[in-house]
């Protein structure tokens, strides 16, 4: 039966809830501190959300019976919440509760190094924008779209470090509509493709063929939306952050946020509480730093693009084990006796059925295969990084972007006659980070690297996001450069891992691209700027 409200409580409650009468229902038109204060309080009482919202919540926000009035608009609305929000986390909450409410934020003309800083976090979504999408060509105030780092000063340096980006982005805008007329000829539209779909796929290959020449610097536009609680922690670590753009960022984010959640955010600036967070997380960095100048002061040694380092060699007997224990009353070793007991032909069969029949990339199995996980070592080029960093749910962490790993040249380069551009923005790009180190400002450097120099990281996964990982990243519309690295991926996990069943899982993985092919060729073009010359 639906809760009764009396006409009065129903004018008061329909401002701020969806329905009055069902058993489920949203909030609107609510401050984020109100709501997290609500289902902070709600936690501990036994009355329905909307009858607590009655008692205890109603008379210290606006009105609803005053439809004129704008609810819960204003700084008054907004002082009123925060005090609300922070006497209920005082008597009832702790940290959690500032999961309960979040919001949006735009951070625009942030640069590529900025972007990857915005993205670490696991609880918060982001979108940015595409450089396969979009051409970087249009200027703000007559100037390239790249960000000049604090670091650099005034001088002859901060000098030669704009007129390199600005030869650099003339040189990217000029080769647009020059291959984007080499696609059209090697890739004619075929019947049954409209002007409109051609024409897009067209662009896209341009862009992703030219994106390499773009420097880290480029600047980009990214939304977020996160909890309060996420957006705490992004915060406390933007604020212990070596690099300027980012510190700046922080406290712009910090402004601008606590003119809406400011409640979840009063500890990240207190010299006692997010202040002393902060200088944590910046000596823990520094002491590691000192510490990697001694114990890694060596040249390291070649690897492939993609390296499986750690795998469990019985992480298909665990998944079938963990298969098994939502459909049992047995407990969990017992379980993996018996799966290792199994035949391989039986495991096999286990794991076919937990899987099920598979018609779209989407159609995942449960958390079973998240029983085992694999360690791949990459070193790809940054614009194929910057799109696996944003699969969140897998640990990744990267080394400083430079020079020294070389760069990847897409065969189409060659091809259109472009080689000598791209070869001086490669050049050029290289020498700009050699004369910032040598003026002692090794942290702004990597701002000069184009987008094609190769960066070390690694990604840790278990089974069930790496099937997410590959699948999405091996489609056929896909970047070749993370294309290649997740096929890669993929057979190392057969491979390698001996995990057959785990890959035969994967069932919309798509290894025909003719970049793979062509590995060993590009691989051969690294050599222009190699680990023996840094």
């Amino acid at each position: 039966m639906p809760e009764e409200f009396t006409p009065d409580e129903r004018a008061r409650l329909a401002l701020y809830f969806t329905n009055l009468d069902g058993h489920v229902f949203a909030l609107t038109n609510l401050p984020e501190t109100v709501k997290g204060a609500l289902f902070a309080r709600y936690s501990r009482s036994a009355k329905s959300l909307r009858r607590l919202f009655l008692d205890e919540f109603a008379d210290k926000v606006a009105d609803g019976r005053d439809v004129s009035v704008q609810p819960m608009g204003g700084a008054a609305a907004i002082a009123r919440a925060e005090k609300l929000y922070a006497r209920v986390f005082s008597e009832y909450g702790d940290d959690s509760v500032a999961q309960l409410g979040g919001a949006h934020i735009a951070c625009e003309y942030v640069s590529n190094l900025l972007t990857k800083v915005l993205e670490w976090g696991r609880l918060m979504a982001y979108l940015e924008q595409s450089t396969r999408y979009v051409p970087y060509t249009d200027k703000l105030r007559g100037r390239w779209r790249y960000y000049v780092p604090e670091e650099l000063g005034a001088g002859s340096l901060r000098e030669r470090y704009a007129k390199t980006m600005d030869r650099t982005f003339e040189t990217y805008a000029r080769w647009i509509p020059a291959m984007q007329e080499f696609f059209e000829r090697r890739y004619p539209r075929i019947a049954g493709d409209s002007d409109a779909v051609h024409r897009a796929a067209i662009r896209a290959k341009t862009l992703d063929t030219l994106r390499g020449m773009l420097p880290a610097a480029t600047q980009s536009n990214v939304g977020i939306y996160g909890t309060g609680q996420a957006f705490e922690a992004l915060l406390l670590r933007m604020r212990a952050h070596p690099l300027a753009e980012v510190r700046r960022c922080a406290d712009q984010m910090l402004a601008e946020l606590r003119k809406i959640i400011p409640a979840f955010l009063t500890r990240v600036d207190q010299p006692d509480r997010g202040g002393r967070w902060s200088e944590y997380f910046a000596a823990a960095r520094d002491g590691m730093d000192h510490l990697a100048a001694t114990l890694t002061a060596i040249e390291p040694e070649p690897r492939d693009e993609v390296t499986l380092t750690d795998f469990d060699p019985d992480g298909e007997v665990k998944i079938v084990a963990a298969a098994l224990y939502a459909v049992s009353d047995l407990p969990d070793d017992q379980l993996l006796q018996i799966a290792r007991r199994l035949p391989a032909d039986e495991r096999v069969a286990v794991l076919r059925t937990y899987v099920g029949n598979r018609s779209n990339r989407r159609h995942r199995p449960g958390r079973a295969f998240e029983r085992t996980t694999y360690r791949f070592d990459v070193l790809t080029d940054y614009g194929a990084f910057r799109d696996l960093q944003r699969h969140r749910l897998r640990t990744l962490e990267w080394q400083p972007l430079t020079p020294r790993h070389g760069y990847i040249e897409p065969d189409a380069i060659a091809e259109a006659g472009a080689r000598d551009d791209w070869t001086s923005v490669m050049d050029e790009s290289a020498d700009l980070h050699d004369a910032i180190v040598a003026a002692g400002l090794k942290i702004g450097a990597p701002y000069a690297i184009a987008m094609a120099y190769r960066v070390r990281f690694y990604m840790e996964m278990n089974a069930r996001e790496a099937m997410h990982l590959i699948e999405l990243r091996t489609a056929p519309q896909g970047h070749p450069a993370y294309r290649r690295v997740c096929q890669q991926m993929h057979r190392l996990i057969g491979e390698k891992a001996g995990h057959t069943a785990v890959a035969a899982a994967m069932r919309f993985v798509d290894h025909s691209q003719v970049e793979l092919e062509r590995l060993n060729s590009e691989r051969a073009l690294e050599k222009k700027r190699s680990i023996t010359n840094h």
